[in-house]
């Protein structure tokens, strides 16, 4: 597609800004050809028009995805421009803290100013052996490389370090030569690879300087050769300089220094050593103060003068040569303080006497007015005369600093010659890695000859590096069989040519030096004439006629041709070299002789070494004792052939390339200047790279990557089998123009721009396949919500109708019910009122018809009687009326008092009511006012009484009203009945108004009553709410006070607690550390001990060679005899302690108190053992004596007679005393020993006790013989005859008699002397032993006393201390105290076994001594006398009739055992189908028949054999797993079988009855178990690197590269670097790889018997290896860390959480080790914007340190554009949270520690007797006992 099109709305591109150089802005429309203007958004909210060039209507360039950003390597980028390189080496430096990035060969190297954690020998290891495009980059990953491909293509390599001064030149070449030194180490003991490192200090020291640009500026340039053997062992190096800046020496610019040595000297002035150099403070010297800075920040001169004196003496310079050098230094500083005095303008003189010119010529040791004259004065010769002639103030000074400059670069020059011999080996050089550290392209305010000779140089260099990029990418293109176009690039030969061609720049400057009136301006015209206006590369200043421009590739470059010819020629005067040549000083002449004269400062003879004989290796300068020709050779000459000769070798070599880019001119550190970083990747040729790999197809994709990455780009029917023709089919789809890519071989290539647009095809098409399944989603989620809302509402309607139907048949119910009832009711009303209508109708009707009646009656009664009762009538009815007015007025009065009595009776009744009303609901008030219900309840009867006669008066009242009401009518008829009732109407009227004052009271006292209970009752809530208040108080203080107690108690418990579980854990910390490093010194030892082998092999090969046929012995033999084995030659019992003792000194002991108790106590036993040992020897002699007696004095058989008495004497006291002993021990020991022990069926109890009654018997046996030998003498003393004369016989015969008497009475006074003595010795024993009772009582009174006090001072002291340290001073208190009792009990135990162990000996060796005496005595008896004596079998052994569980073999089959049962024995063969630790089991039943025949040479011989013979078949198959699986099995078989029959209590406790018989009966192996144990420990250390050697190919590529799921993670964009593919090729290793490896491990390890715990630690050991070299690589792998990547990781640890599962090994503690693994994988998942999101992942990576967290969240790295980058803000916020966290600054996890090891006592329940020997072992000649 066309490249306008890619300009489309909410594209983004860059455009030019003069401050940040390029800056990113957003298109807002649409790019149509034809449009002048581009309307941008920029970043920061601004709107612009971007207006195009009318003439090249280029383009702004486009930015490169986000995916891109960030890369490792800049050709990866889709986009290949300056904009694309810049913004992602900011990108990689600002926020991710990444220094290294590649640039397809070139690796780019940005200095952050400030020292980073990644150059550690865990890095150097994690580097070690990876591909290049696998690691992230790194100056590691370059020397790798290079150290690679030399061991694998034969040919010598380069590594080319430029840039700026201060860009970390020095520094990354010096990290490559420590790389080179770690990796490959050194082929012999002279440590070359510390020679190579120690030589930089000594370079920087004499070759660098503080510049304004930086504090350590390395101002020559150096070729370094490192030398490797056959082996690819570091053997030697050879060192090569260019162009020292010899000018620095006598100027510095302001803010400069001079080399770092002067001041190293003048700081290290005071030293004694020093005081002869006469030096004083920098600011002292002329050559030392000019720049005005003579101190660097954080730089100690004196501690960097004593390293460069450290770094001379390691490469052999004595301390003679070292002070030499110092005395022609410190002469160059007094050098540059001679002043010249001026006589006239073309003389000068130096003052007389002058201090600085005799401090220098008493340090070169040179006539000083010889110096003086020739320092202001020079010689002129011609062909006749010779004149000296005076030169002027100006010239002397120049002349004097030339010779500063001169004496310093022959110095110079004699230091790199000394420490290149000192660095060359006699071994022939194989091949060679040079290091390249040159000064990169230059250009100041003012250039001079020094920065043309750099640029020069940079300019060959440039060369080489596009000729070797456009190499490249040629044989890329033809190995990939594309068609081959030539690509333009940048030639910079005219250039070149322009400067060292005829009549080049340096041939004219070089004519004009000859000139001898030559000048800077004659040269400066010469150059105008020769190329001004004829080669386009040089130009003319307009203001100036003493310059001229050149223009290099990387920028024009103005020279001040002032100086040119005066430092091209270097001149120096003869004469004041002469005066040098002839110093006292033996040293400087040296500087001015042939190397050939040169003495070595590392060799006494005079004569140098022979220089390398390497074709590589030529001089770099001419000498000053060559042809006079080579003498006049310029500086610009010598300089041009040294650059040539460097060309040739790096053209012979294969280069890499190392850019250093200085960020900023300010040290600041991780501060990117973008305007600085452009110039320098200009100049360092990064753009060029970038140029030349765009011009061609620099994106690059195997056809697998392809169609992985873009297979959501295919339809089904697209994809077929063969991979690069589907590829093929869908980029002639995707991609019309087919001039946008290539097809490969094995690759496709694209243009630059294409990926990004099948990036932006691939986004689009995730996009719309993201919006449709998010529609799909979307409408699938609110459909089945909308079903669920609707089954919801259902139902609820469902429910609601059933109860409204329900409620409206309830309602239909009640309404006919209650019709019917309304209509029985209404009619029942209807009724009634009908009958009451009815009934009151006939009433009326009979009252009206009588009434009128009546009436009518009345009428004519009155018309009858009208006349004669008229006036009756008349009067009667006046009288009436009245009457009636005052009938009326009366029962007026009565109603209007009746209602106001009712009133009346109304409110009391009301008042009633309202009182019990109160009443009830008062009473629950009841208990609590029962004096007040009293008067209220008598109150009430009195109320009571009232209201009845109150009642009774209303009812009096009625009935007398009724009774007026009649009387009334009755009035008509009679007066006096109405004056008698209006008489009792007043009465009753009396009787109300005192009714009515009765009731007034009542109510006024029924008022204060209900007052005084309103009081009481207000009064009582009043004291009653008091109380609750004052109870409330109470129980919050109270629940206060228990919830404070109780906090207080768990805070106490939870204090203890975790200070008992932090103390635990610090003693288990403890114990691993220290077995780890037991183990660790173990492991030394064993490495020590092979390289003690391997060095007795190569001195036998080199001292014996031999002979043709002739079998060499193995040497190991000899050679495992170490301070863990045992010569079975020495026979003596007194050895054993001092070899024993030899593998507890490497043992650190846990208890101080414990280890001197123990030592103490060997101490005594090994005096006791002393004086034993002493006491036989003088037994011995005293027989030895007796004998030679017996035998020099046979005649006198009287003494003989009387000795025997005696020692029969003797005899029978000591076996008295025996006896005694015996009963005491047998007392003591049922007396002290444990009930266990002693019990009558214990095995200690029953196997002493048999003991005992052996030597008992056999004591009673000694004494019958004693009393038989008696007699026997005293038969012979009367059957003694005379057998010579007569007289001598009767003289003999009484002598005899005499001596018979006298025997009798000596032996009497003997017995009786005996006797006293022994009574004498036990009171004086009592005594003794009374007195020690008594001390040790008092002792422990006394000591009792002690404690009582401090018990006492405790408590008092606890008393004054809080609840919370009174506890914890207590327990601390218990827990010394109880440590205290232990160590005694454990110190009691032990004198108790050592006490049976030495009585156990004794017996053994009285009961020796007993049956030497009895053979002894025996041989002095005639045979007759034997006959005649009675025989008894005393120790004849009972016979055996079943198998023993023991094997015997002869003394000569031992060897042969070793042989055929270890050394010949085949795990994968024989082993197979034997009984899991058969060889242990064997071995030990040898070991137990030579304990039954109590043999301890043939149990020491068998043990060391054995012990010799598993190293050795280690040693010769140490890389076999199952061969160290099935020896580190057996070895622990046998170790518990020797603890199991040692006969120790605590480990008989799972033995049958019949295993404890089979316990070992004469020897303690205990010392022998720590051999095995030490061993053991050694085959575990072998198998886990064994098992490491194993899987460490297979982790990376199956835990990290390979897909386990497939699809989840898309393959990016990858540039030149090759980068292993997560596709699993064949040959690649997967999770089912480790997997199955783990299967055969554990298999194997099962079929050898392992112990359980011993194969639940090496599991853990694999899966810590797992993990930690995952998760290395993960940290070193930019492109590993992603979201996808995550989550296949987090796969994986579950398959192998599973494999635990499964094989039940989840309590082995291996998913522990994984910890830190799966948070790093969770880490990669998680959300990583928000603060919580901060606080969870600080949470949640507890196992992971803060270091390697913010690793991983700096490199995370999105695979796909919709994830997002962690943001620069959120990583601060996670390093503030975690800056308190406390944990290692180590960014890799160690993937070489090994778990300290134990070994737990596991029991075997297999018989002995029951095991049968194969015939397949060849064993055949042990037999079964």
């Amino acid at each position: 597609m066309a490249a306008s099109e890619l300009y489309t709305k909410f594209a983004r591109v860059w455009i030019p800004d003069p401050e940040e150089v390029w800056k990113s802005a957003e298109l807002l429309k649409d790019y149509k050809p034809g449009d002048k203007v581009l309307l941008l958004h920029l970043e920061e909210g601004k709107d612009l028009e971007y207006r195009l060039d009318p003439k090249t209507k280029e383009l702004p360039h486009l930015r490169n995805p986000d995916i891109l950003v960030g890369e490792n390597d800049l050709t990866a980028l889709s986009y290949l421009h300056e904009p694309a390189v810049l913004h992602n080496l900011r990108v990689r430096f600002i926020d991710s803290k990444l220094i290294y990035t590649y640039c397809g060969i070139v690796l780019v190297a940005i200095n952050p100013y400030e020292q980073l954690p990644i150059y550690g020998e865990d890095i150097i290891n994690a580097y070690s052996g990876q591909n290049m495009g696998d690691m992230d980059p790194h100056i590691f990953a370059v020397a790798e490389e290079a150290y690679k491909q030399m061991a694998r293509d034969e040919r010598n390599q380069s590594i080319i370090v430029s840039g700026e001064s201060g860009a970390g030149k020095t520094v990354s070449a010096k990290y490559a030569m420590r790389y080179f030194a770690t990796v490959s180490g050194s082929a012999s003991e002279a440590n070359v690879e510390e020679k190579v490192l120690a030589s930089n200090p000594i370079m920087e020291s004499i070759g660098n300087a503080k510049t304004t640009r930086n504090d350590n500026s390395s101002r020559f340039g150096k070729y370094i050769e490192i030398g490797f053997d056959k082996r690819y062992r570091i053997i030697g190096a050879n060192m090569r300089t260019y162009l020292l800046e010899k000018s620095r020496v006598v100027f510095q610019a302001e803010e400069e220094r001079n080399y770092h040595i002067f001041y190293q000297l003048c700081a290290s002035a005071k030293l004694p050593e020093f005081k002869m150099l006469r030096l004083g403070n920098a600011n002292n010297f002329h050559y030392t103060n000019q720049g005005g800075s003579p101190v660097i920040e954080g730089v100690d001169d004196t501690k960097e003068m004593a390293h460069t004196r450290q770094a001379c003496t390691l490469l052999g310079i004595s301390e003679s040569y070292q002070m030499g050098i110092f005395r022609i230094l410190a002469g160059i500083l007094h050098l540059g303080n001679v002043a010249f005095i001026s006589r006239d303008s073309d003389s000068c003189t130096i003052p007389p006497k002058h201090e600085p010119l005799s401090i220098f010529s008493d340090l070169m040791g040179v006539d000083y007015e010889e110096m003086c004259h020739w320092l202001c004065h020079r010689k002129l010769a011609t062909t006749t005369e010779t004149y000296i002639k005076p030169i002027s103030k100006l010239q002397a000074t120049n002349a004097r600093d030339a010779l500063a400059k001169h004496i310093y670069a022959k110095l110079f020059s004699w230091i790199v010659d000394h420490v290149n011999q000192a660095l060359h080996s006699a071994v022939k050089q194989h091949s060679f890695i040079g290091v390249l550290d040159i000064y990169g392209f230059e250009t100041f305010e003012i250039n001079s000859f020094e920065q043309f000779c750099i640029n020069y140089a940079n300019e060959k260099l440039q060369q080489q590096f596009n000729m070797h990029v456009f190499k490249l990418e040629q044989e890329e293109y033809m190995k990939e069989q594309i068609p081959w176009t030539l690509i333009d690039f940048y030639d910079n030969q005219p250039c070149i040519n322009l400067i060292e061609s005829k009549l080049g720049i340096l041939d004219l400057l070089d004519e004009e030096c000859k000139m001898p009136k030559g000048t800077d301006d004659t040269w400066a015209q010469k150059l105008y004439n020769t190329h001004l206006n004829k080669c386009a590369l040089f130009e003319k200043p307009r203001l100036s006629n003493k310059a001229f421009i050149i223009q290099h590739f990387a920028d024009k470059v103005e020279y001040q041709c002032e100086g040119f010819l005066e430092k091209n020629k270097d001149t120096v005067f003869e004469e004041q070299i002469k005066v040098l040549k002839s110093s006292k000083f033996k040293m400087l002449p040296e500087l001015f002789q042939d190397d050939e004269k040169a003495i070595s400062p590392t060799s006494a003879t005079s004569s140098g070494r022979t220089p390398l004989t390497r074709i590589s290796v030529k001089p770099t300068k001419g000498r000053p004792g060559q042809t006079a020709k080579e003498h006049k050779k310029t500086v610009g000459h010598q300089f041009r052939n040294s650059l040539h000769l460097l060309m040739e070798t790096l053209n012979a070599t294969t280069p890499h390339y190392v850019r250093c880019i200085k960020p900023n001119d300010f040290k600041f550190p991780f501060t990117f200047d973008e305007k600085r970083a452009v110039q320098q990747l200009r100049a360092c040729g990064v753009l060029e790279t970038i140029r030349i790999s765009a011009a061609g197809f620099p994106s690059r994709w195997t056809y697998q990557e392809f169609f992985s990455r873009y297979r959501v780009l295919m339809k089904q029917k697209d994809v077929l089998s063969d991979r690069k023709q589907t590829c093929k089919n869908v980029l002639e789809k995707l991609i019309l123009d087919k001039d946008k890519y290539q097809f490969g071989k094995t690759k496709i290539f694209f243009r630059a721009g294409q990926v990004a647009y099948l990036e932006k095809l691939r986004a689009d098409k995730l996009r719309a396949a993201c919006i449709r399944i998010q529609k799909t989603i979307r409408g699938w989620l609110l459909r089945k919500k909308y079903l669920r809302m609707r089954k919801a509402a259902i139902t609820v309607q469902r429910y609601v109708r059933g109860y409204q139907a329900r409620c409206y048949t309830k309602f239909l119910r009640r309404t006919k019910a209650a019709t019917i009832i309304q209509k029985y009711w209404r009619m029942y009303i209807v009724r009634r009122r009908y009958k009451i209508r009815r009934s009151a109708t006939i009433v009326l009707q009979s009252y009206l018809r009588g009434y009128l009646a009546r009436n009518r009656y009345r009428k004519m009664l009155r018309e009858h009687k009208a006349v004669i009762i008229q006036k009756w009538v008349r009067g009667w009815l006046a009288r009436t009326h009245y009457k009636r007015s005052m009938h009326a007025i009366i029962y007026l009065q009565c109603c209007f008092r009746r209602m106001m009595a009712k009133r009346e009776l109304k409110k009391l009744k009301i008042e009633a009511r309202s009182v019990e009303r109160y009443k009830k609901l008062h009473i629950g008030m009841e208990n609590k006012i029962m004096q007040l219900q009293r008067k209220v309840d008598e109150q009430n009867k009195d109320y009571k009484c009232l209201m009845e006669k109150l009642t009774n008066l209303e009812g009096i009242y009625n009935s007398e009203t009724e009774k007026l009401r009649s009387d009334l009518e009755r009035l008509q008829l009679s007066e006096e009945e109405a004056k008698i009732a209006t008489g009792r109407v007043l009465s009753l009227q009396e009787e109300i108004a005192k009714l009515r004052k009765d009731l007034e009271q009542t109510q006024s006292e029924k008022k204060s009553i209900e007052e005084c209970a309103d009081r009481y009752k207000q009064e009582t809530e009043q004291l009653v709410s008091n109380l609750k208040e004052e109870n409330t108080l109470l129980k919050q203080e109270k629940e206060a006070l228990n919830h404070l107690i109780v906090e207080q108690a768990k805070e106490m418990t939870e204090t203890m607690e975790k200070k008992l579980v932090e103390e635990t854990k610090q003693l288990e910390l403890d114990l691993n550390d220290e077995r780890l490093r037991y183990q660790n010194l173990l492991n030394e030892f064993s490495r020590l001990e092979e390289r003690y082998d391997d060095l007795k092999e190569e001195m036998t090969l080199m001292g014996n060679v031999p002979k043709p046929g002739h079998k060499r012995t193995d040497s190991t033999h000899s050679s495992n005899e170490s301070e863990y084995t045992f010569s079975s030659e020495i026979a003596e019992t007194e050895d054993m302690p001092l070899r024993t003792e030899e593998p507890s000194e490497k043992k650190v002991p846990l208890d101080m108190s414990l280890f001197l108790k123990l030592q103490k106590r060997v101490t005594e036993l090994e005096q006791e053992k002393q004086v034993m040992q002493d006491e036989l020897d003088r037994k011995e002699e005293q027989m030895l004596r007796s004998k030679a007696k017996e035998e020099e004095r046979p005649q006198i058989r009287g003494a003989e007679l009387e000795y025997e008495s005696l020692k029969r004497q003797e005899l029978e006291s000591e076996n008295k005393k025996l006896k005694n002993e015996l009963n005491e021990l047998r007392k003591a020991l049922s007396e002290k020993s444990a009930p266990e022990v002693t019990a009558p069926g214990a095995p200690a109890y029953r196997v002493l006790m048999e003991q005992l009654t052996s030597v008992s018997e056999e004591l009673d046996v000694r004494k019958e013989e004693v009393l038989i030998l008696r007699s026997q003498l005293v038969s012979q003393k009367e059957a003694i005859q005379p057998k010579n004369t007569m007289t001598d016989s009767t003289i003999l015969l009484e002598d005899v008699q005499k001596m018979k008497d006298k025997g009798e009475i000596a032996q009497a006074y003997i017995g009786l002397k005996e006797t006293n003595r022994l009574l004498e010795s036990q009171l004086q024993s009592q005594k003794r032993s009374h007195e020690n009772e008594a001390e040790a009582l008092r002792g422990e009174i006394q000591s009792l006393k002690e404690e009582n006090n401090r018990q006492q001072q405790l408590l008092a002291q606890n008393l004054q201390l809080p609840p919370e340290a009174r506890i914890e001073a207590s327990l601390q208190h218990e827990i010394t105290r109880l440590t205290n009792e232990n160590l005694d009990l454990m110190e009691q135990l032990e004198k108790q076994d050592k006490t049976v162990r030495k009585l156990k000996k004794q017996l053994k060796v009285f009961a020796k001594k007993i049956g030497e005496l009895e053979v002894g005595q025996m041989e002095n008896i005639s045979p007759g006398q034997i006959i005649d004596e009675p025989i008894r079998p005393v120790n004849i052994p009972r016979k055996e009739k079943d198998f023993q569980g023991m094997l015997e073999y002869k003394k000569e089959d031992e060897q042969k055992l070793v042989k055929n049962l270890i050394l010949e024995l085949k795990p994968r063969g024989v082993a197979v189908n034997l009984i899991p630790g058969l060889p242990a089991y064997i071995l030990f039943m040898c070991v137990r028949h030579a304990d039954y025949l109590n043999d301890d040479q043939k149990v020491r011989s068998l043990l060391t054999s054995t012990i010799n013979s598993i190293k050795k078949v280690l040693k010769k198959r140490g890389d076999d797993f199952e061969t160290v699986s099935f020896w580190l099995s057996n070895t622990c078989r046998f170790l518990h079988c020797l603890k199991q029959y040692s006969g120790e209590e605590g480990f008989m406790k799972h033995n049958t009855s019949r295993q404890n018989e089979h316990c070992l009966t004469n020897f303690d192996l205990a010392e022998y178990r720590q051999v095995l144990s030490d061993l053991a420990i050694q085959i575990y250390q072998q198998l886990v690197r064994v098992l490491e050697n194993i899987l460490q190919p297979m982790i990376v590529s199956g835990m990290l590269e390979h897909e386990t799921i497939q699809g989840v993670s898309g393959v990016k964009p990858t540039g030149l670097r090759k980068r292993t593919s997560s596709i699993a090729d064949e040959g690649t290793y997967t999770l089912d790889s480790i997997l199955r490896q783990l299967n055969s491990f554990h298999s194997v390890l099962c079929q050898h018997g392992m112990d359980p715990e011993l194969i639940k630690q090496v599991v853990k050991q694999m899966f810590y290896i797992v993990g930690a070299v995952t998760l290395n690589n993960l940290l070193l792998r930019k492109d590993m860390c992603s979201w996808s990547k995550g989550m296949q990781i987090r796969y994986n640890v579950s398959q192998l959480e599973e494999w635990l599962r499964d094989k039940n090994l989840m309590t082995s503690g291996a998913k522990e080790t994984l910890e830190p693994l799966i948070q790093a994988a969770q880490l990669l998942q998680v959300k990583k914007k928000t603060d919580d999101d901060a606080e969870a992942i600080c949470s949640m990576c507890s196992a992971l340190t803060t270091a390697q967290i913010v690793k991983v969240l700096n490199l995370y790295t999105p695979v796909n554009e919709f994830e997002e980058r962690v943001s620069v803000s959120f990583i601060r916020t996670i390093q503030m949270r975690l800056r308190d966290r406390k944990d290692s600054p180590q960014l890799l996890m160690d993937a070489k520690h090994i778990f300290p090891v134990t070994f737990p006592f596991n029991p075997s329940s297999l018989a002995l007797e029951t095991i049968q020997i194969p015939a397949s072992l060849g064993l055949g000649f042990i037999s079964r006992v």
